[in-house]
């Protein structure tokens, strides 16, 4: 019986630690935030398989959710109307805007060379 113990306890010490590490694991394939000119921002990963968009930010989230609803490509102003942006307003249009590009540039979205944005296929 100790000796069923004992191997029970060291079984449990290699689950803890198999467990931390999967954690770990999962918490690096997050979007980590990082420091820009003194200023935290959130670092967006490049598209890859198996990562899934809820690994995003919310906000982006929300874009990627707003081109796939769409009717057909969208330009970056139709997105603002969709996701709540003041879009009269360009100083508030051109940040969404630069996010839609980031989207792009990291895989998750596809820019035509019109200018509007599609999802990856």
């Amino acid at each position: 019986m100790r000796t069923e113990r004992d191997e029970l306890a060291v079984t449990e010490r290699v689950l803890e630690r198999m467990t931390g590490q999967l954690a770990e694991e999962r918490a690096s394939t997050r979007p980590m935030p990082g420091q820009v000119g003194g200023r935290a921002v959130m670092l967006i990963p490049h598209r890859e398989p198996g990562l899934e968009e809820d690994t995003l930010p919310l906000d982006y989230q929300l874009i990627i959710t707003a081109v796939r609803q769409a009717a057909g490509p969208v330009m970056a102003r139709e997105v603002g109307e969709v996701v709540g942006v003041d879009v009269s307003v360009k100083a508030k249009l051109e940040p969404l805007r630069s996010k839609l590009v980031r989207l792009v540039d990291r895989g998750w979205l596809r820019k035509r060379p019109d200018g509007r944005f599609t999802t990856r296929l």
